[in-house]
């Protein structure tokens, strides 16, 4: 059965198209996504990203079990409020998934998965951390809104209670923090993303949901959907899970090594196998390209290098650039020049440095 979240009535009252996502019933546009995308990258865009699944952590030694767990030193996290990117990995250290954890006290953290992989992560999660005497409580009870754009946070405090103490408009990036709507609603507020703008995640409950939205609406915050999530987070050089990286990826392969911390004394899951891998070198890389010819980048294209063969993974159009913009996994060493195989031809296309895009800013040698 499709689930739906709490506003997908409401969804669907704005005109959504709504397709299947992971088995969730969920809008990929409201008419445009050209102009969603625009929007966001322009002035300030909401995302329904209720489908995403959110997990506390709870006991004495969720630390320590967050250090044996995922695949970046959770120790950066000293200060409560902020959040750490990072991965869970398995044994042979492929990705079982990406996510954010917030440190909130020493015996809670909050982390946000993915929803195509909500059941194998609470499995997996659950399994690891009876050893350490953690609660694992999943927070259905919850929705999600992200509102991204340059213009994104000044709409959000509008609507909250501002805290003269700890005030969320002096909230740092990957930092979060509990805040009230000017209704008295609490709500579990991040400044995080995943468009490559500012802007806020915000954590609502469930009964709430539909009134922040359409106070939000009201303030003039357009919807968008998942098709211009898509579009922005590639060129924001953000990963997706399933595509850019598996359980048969490890992070050095997919161009998150900067989200693995080898710290002395720490045996996290799967840090044998990424020592392995990094002593021998790793066979594969992730790589950026733009084509500068007329055409689409596409999951699945044959993409042809000095060292041999590799595909594309996540491949767009991309609104910004006026250009076809791609992750492609190829072997690895100096590429030399590339080229992709569309229906038969080869075309030739550039190496870039991702992410193509940052803050409504082309980066340079895009």
């Amino acid at each position: 059965m499709t689930n739906k979240t709490i506003l997908n009535d409401t969804h669907r009252a704005l005109g959504a198209k709504m397709v299947d996502f992971g088995g969730w019933d969920m809008p990929i546009h409201y008419g445009s996504q050209l102009d969603e995308h625009h929007q966001v990258r322009r002035d300030v865009g909401m995302f329904d990203v209720s489908h995403m699944t959110v997990v506390d952590l709870e006991g004495a030694r969720t630390r320590e079990f967050l250090r044996h767990l995922v695949a970046n030193s959770i120790d950066k996290l000293q200060k409560p409020g902020k959040a750490l990117y990072t991965a869970m990995l398995n044994e042979r250290g492929g990705v079982i998934d990406d996510l954010i954890v917030y440190f909130m006290s020493e015996e809670w953290f909050r982390l946000v998965v993915n929803a195509s992989t909500r059941d194998k992560d609470l499995a997996w999660i659950g399994g690891q951390a009876k050893a350490f005497d953690v609660a694992v409580k999943e927070r259905p009870e919850f929705g999600m809104v992200a509102v991204q754009g340059p213009n994104a946070r000044g709409k959000v405090i509008g609507l909250l209670r501002e805290d003269d103490r700890a005030p969320v408009s002096k909230l740092a990036r990957f930092s979060a923090r509990t805040a009230q709507t000017v209704d008295g609603v609490e709500v579990f507020i991040a400044r995080t993303g995943y468009t490559g703008e500012d802007g806020f995640e915000v954590v609502v409950p469930e009964a709430q949901a539909v009134a922040f939205w359409n106070a939000l609406l009201a303030a003039g915050v357009k919807p968008a959907g998942l098709g211009a999530r898509d579009t922005l987070r590639l060129e924001a050089g953000m990963n997706l899970y399933g595509q850019d990286m598996d359980e048969d990826i490890t992070p050095f392969e997919a161009a998150l090594a900067w989200t693995v911390s080898l710290d002395e004394g720490r045996d996290f899951i799967g840090r044998a196998a990424l020592e392995a891998q990094q002593a021998a070198g790793t066979a594969r890389q992730m790589i950026g390209l733009v084509m500068d010819e007329k055409g689409v980048l596409r999951h699945g294209q044959k993409v042809l290098t000095a060292n041999g063969e590799g595909e594309i993974l996540s491949g767009t159009f991309s609104p910004t650039i006026g250009k076809a913009i791609a992750f492609a996994r190829v072997p690895a060493g100096e590429p030399g020049e590339v080229r992709v195989d569309i229906r038969g031809k080869e075309v030739p296309v550039r190496v870039v440095k991702f992410p193509f895009v940052r803050d409504n800013t082309v980066q340079p040698g895009i």
